[in-house]
């Protein structure tokens, strides 16, 4: 059976970064650093992963 949750964890702070940067991590619902969420595995949560993995730390659950 395929893992259909990934824990996501912001490690690093926004600051410094483009404005798009930060409006992403307000739509993954990041807003703190060394929060976690747990969100759905989709293609649309893994390209707004990628345009920001330096952030972030990913585990599968």
């Amino acid at each position: 059976m395929k893992n259909n949750k990934i824990k996501i964890t912001q490690i690093k702070s926004p600051i410094g970064y483009k404005k798009n940067a930060k409006e992403t991590l307000i739509a993954l619902g990041l807003r703190k650093n060394n929060q976690s969420i747990i969100k759905e595995d989709s293609p649309s949560i893994r390209g707004m992963i990628k345009s920001i993995e330096f952030m972030l730390r990913i585990e599968e659950l």
